[in-house]
C-alpha cells in the first residue's frame, strides 16, 4: 500500500498545468469553462508567435496558476489533424480511457457503461502497482458544446485525497485551416491546508530535483534554469497529458488490432524527447508495465477496447 503522502503526489492534482513566465498568466484571460468558437480561434492568433516559436519543438504552450487554494493549468496545442477527426476521437467518453492509461500515474480506467457518464480511473505510483492500492477518481463526463467547428467536453470529480475538491478537466477544439485543429486543455482543483501542507513536504524531500519546462533564468554557466515546485510539478503532467491526447490522435489509423501499441510507443517516445523532466524509469520497464495493465483490463473486461 502507498503511504498517504506519496499517494497523494501520484494524483491527478498535478496534471495539465503549467507556465510560460514571459507570457504572464493566460489561465486568468479566460474562464475555467472554457470557451466559445470565436474566442478559442481569438486565442490562437494571440498564441500564434509562441506556438511557432518556443522550447517544446512543437505548437504548444503551456500556463498555470495559482492562488487562494485554487490550482489552474491551460494547455493550447496545435494538431495536424482534421477537426471532425479530433473532435469524433476526443468527445467520446469511453476514449477518454485510452488517454488516461498511456499517463504512468493510471493503473486502470473503466469506460462508462451504456447510458451512464462515469470513468472510474485508478490513479497510482508510477512503478509497478495493483490498482486496488491505488486512489479511486471517478469522473463524470459531459459534452458541454458540438458544432460542426468547435466542441467542448467536461470531466469533474466532487471530491479527491487529503481535502482537495472540484477536479475539473475541460477540453475544447477548433477547427483550422489545411486540415489542422487548435486544442485547449484546461485543469483546476481546490486545495485544503491538508493538501497545501503535503505539496511542500513533497516538493521539499523526494520531489526537490524535479523540474518543469519554464526557464526561469541560466546558472553561472550559462545553462538554462528550470522552473521547480509545484509549477514545476504541473508543468510535467500538463505535458505527459498532452502527449498522451497526440499519441492517441496518432493512432486513429492504424489498424484495430495494432492501435494500443501504436499508442503507447509513441506516448513513450514523445515522453523522452524531454528526458530532463519526462524520464521516470528504462522505456522498456515502461512499456512492460503497460502492456500487463492493458492485458489485465483486457481480461477483465474493463478496457475501452481489446486495441
Amino acid at each position: 500500500m502507498l503511504n498517504p503522502l506519496s499517494r497523494f503526489f501520484a494524483w491527478p492534482a498535478l496534471l495539465l498545468l503549467g507556465a510560460l513566465s514571459s507570457m504572464g498568466s493566460l489561465a486568468q484571460a479566460q474562464g475555467a469553462s472554457g470557451s466559445s468558437a470565436p474566442e478559442l480561434r481569438a486565442k490562437f492568433e494571440q498564441l500564434a508567435p509562441l506556438l511557432k516559436n518556443n522550447a517544446f519543438r512543437r505548437p504548444l504552450v503551456i500556463d498555470s496558476s495559482e492562488s487562494s487554494g485554487q490550482v489552474r493549468g491551460d494547455v493550447y496545442a496545435v494538431v495536424e489533424h482534421p477537426f471532425g477527426k479530433v473532435q469524433q476521437a476526443l468527445r467520446d467518453p469511453a476514449r477518454w480511457c485510452d488517454v488516461m492509461i498511456l499517463h504512468p500515474n493510471t493503473k486502470q480506467c473503466e469506460p462508462p457503461l451504456t447510458g451512464q457518464s462515469v470513468l472510474k480511473v485508478a490513479i497510482g505510483k508510477k512503478l509497478e502497482q495493483p490498482a486496488e492500492d491505488a486512489y479511486p477518481l471517478n469522473l463524470s463526463y459531459s459534452l458541454a458544446s458540438s458544432a460542426p467547428d468547435y466542441f467542448q467536453v467536461q470531466l469533474r470529480a466532487a471530491q479527491g485525497p487529503l481535502g482537495t475538491s472540484n477536479y475539473r478537466f475541460v477540453v475544447e477544439a477548433v477547427s483550422l485551416p489545411n486540415n489542422r485543429s487548435f486544442i485547449h486543455l484546461s485543469y483546476s482543483y481546490a486545495s485544503s491546508m491538508a493538501g497545501h501542507l503535503a505539496t511542500k513536504a513533497y516538493l521539499a524531500t523526494a520531489g526537490r530535483s524535479k523540474v518543469g519546462f519554464s526557464r526561469t533564468g541560466v546558472d553561472e554557466q550559462g545553462n538554462p534554469v528550470y522552473i521547480g515546485g509545484v509549477r514545476g510539478a504541473v508543468e510535467r503532467n500538463a505535458m505527459r497529458y498532452y502527449l498522451a491526447i497526440d499519441a492517441c490522435l496518432q493512432a486513429l489509423d492504424t489498424p484495430g488490432d495494432q492501435r494500443f501499441e501504436r499508442r503507447l510507443e509513441r506516448f513513450l517516445a514523445s515522453m523522452e524527447q524531454y528526458p530532463r523532466q519526462l524520464h521516470e524509469m528504462d522505456g522498456q520497464t515502461f512499456l512492460d508495465i503497460k502492456r500487463r495493465q492493458h492485458a489485465r483490463q483486457r481480461q477483465a473486461g474493463t478496457q475501452v477496447s481489446a486495441n
